[in-house]
């Protein structure tokens, strides 16, 4: 039976879904704050979404997480609940939703209780598979990264969008207003960061095994793109090197790597080899511990990474300096150019230093202008609203640095400005014209390769 036609006065069950600690974490604050209402039963629902699921810890096995768990009622697996399927890529067909949701009322002891649902990542399974099991049921999203600043990544059925009370974030950009869901009139609300780090100040006071270092090391940040396919292994091989030649260059001989938990071990040795060449000491801290534990731990003098939201929570959090590296690569590589990592790369680099700058960096004030075009450009057919601001922004702004943030191809196929070279801007946009583009586009390349 579908909840719409559920007795109103049934008591309510408030249904959490994680696939990280550091959602966990956020989920805690959220409660902590009082964000929300009383609830006769809260349910906890940890999904381990990595490739291979038997070989990484979940959620409920990762150190700290016993601080977080007196925040629930009870606590149940989706990996086991959907077994033998794979979170990340089963979702329940439409026929079967009544059965699936009679079988979850069952095993997870639901009765008749009126569901509410608090999820992550609502665009992708699992938070997709159980916003459509429980047919009707309000939905609050939770954001656990710089992604909510981005469009939302792919088109949400309106039986589900429709249901999205409101988004609930951490202010790691003060001042700017996440895109995420704002197609469904979704509006953001806090998650107040005192909440959040007298949470993490729970999880850094459980974990008794790192000492704070005599000297503030830098800290540098791992990320597997390679897994992605947004980079190789050697080219992500050589981006960690980089991190620690960058650091030793400002001055810091004491330099920590925290590596991502799937990344080959062979990494971490070569890196050492390279310390060692350039007189650092290095350490790698292979713990699996949220970031922001290591900030009150080992108190770093700098946090080096790529797009990690560590690096925001590092700055705006604690204060500590934060550098970026590799961005400008990434910027290049994505693709197509709708990949929701788009944003987040975006963010770091016009807000955050290069790990080389020499004190001359300004972080760009129209980031909200440029966000708001790079959302349009990637996803237009969800935003239209957006295109003004996106006509507005490159007519003004479109130049050496920031053509990083666009793909002449993207901005001709949606005819942006920088679409086509200047002296074609007055062709009208109609079917012939640009046929006519096209053959003096491919009669020029002709030309190019006989006189080459």
């Amino acid at each position: 039976m579908a909840q719409s036609a559920r007795d109103t006065n049934a008591r309510t069950t408030q249904i959490f879904c994680a696939s990280t600690l550091y959602g966990a974490a956020t989920l805690a604050a959220a409660t902590d704050a009082g964000l929300f209402r009383p609830a006769a039963r809260r349910l906890l629902v940890i999904s381990n979404n990595a490739g291979s699921p038997e070989l990484a810890p979940s959620v409920d096995e990762m150190p700290g997480f016993e601080q977080l768990r007196d925040r629930f009622d009870d606590l149940v697996s989706w990996n086991e609940t959907i077994a033998p399927f794979h979170p990340g890529a089963w979702a329940p067909r439409p026929d079967d939703i009544p059965l699936w949701e009679r079988h979850l009322r069952l095993a997870w002891r639901l009765g008749d209780d009126r569901v509410e649902l608090i999820v992550e990542s609502i665009q992708v399974t699992p938070a997709l598979a159980i916003a459509q099991i429980f047919t009707g049921a309000p939905v609050d999203v939770y954001a656990d990264g710089l992604m909510s600043y981005g469009p939302t990544r792919s088109k949400i059925e309106p039986l589900v969008g429709e249901r999205v009370r409101r988004l609930l974030h951490l202010d790691l950009v003060p001042g700017l207003k996440p895109l995420l869901l704002t197609e469904f009139g979704v509006e953001p609300e806090l998650v107040p960061t005192e909440a959040f780090t007298r949470v993490l100040d729970e999880l850094t006071d459980a974990e008794r095994k790192i000492e704070t270092p005599a000297t503030p090391p830098a800290l540098l940040l791992g990320q597997y793109l390679s897994a992605l396919g947004i980079l190789t292994e050697r080219e992500e091989e050589d981006l960690h090197i980089q991190m620690v030649r960058g650091a030793v260059a400002q001055g810091h001989t004491q330099v920590v790597f925290k590596p991502h938990p799937n990344a080959p071990a062979v990494w971490s040795r070569l890196l050492e080899q390279e310390a060692e060449k350039l007189g650092a000491d290095l350490t790698i801290m292979d713990t699996p511990v949220l970031a922001e534990v290591l900030y009150r731990r080992l108190k770093p003098a700098l946090v080096v990474g790529c797009f990690s939201t560590a690096l925001f929570t590092a700055a705006a959090f604690y204060g500590i300096p934060v550098a970026r590296t590799g961005t400008e690569l990434l910027l290049e590589r994505l693709a197509p150019y709708q990949n929701s990592n788009r944003v987040p790369v975006t963010i770091v680099d016009a807000l955050l230093p290069p790990l080389d700058d020499k004190g001359t960096h300004q972080p760009d004030p129209q980031v909200a202008e440029l966000l708001a075009a790079v959302g349009y450009a990637m996803q237009p057919q969800i935003y239209p609203e957006l295109r003004a601001a996106a006509e507005s922004y490159l007519s003004r702004h479109l130049n050496t640095y920031t053509w990083r943030y666009f793909k002449r191809r993207r901005l001709t196929a949606l005819a942006l400005p920088g679409a086509v070279p200047a002296q074609l801007s007055r062709i009208p946009r109609n079917a012939t014209a640009r046929r006519m583009v096209r053959r003096a586009r491919k009669l020029r390349r002709t030309v190019l390769r006989s006189q080459s």
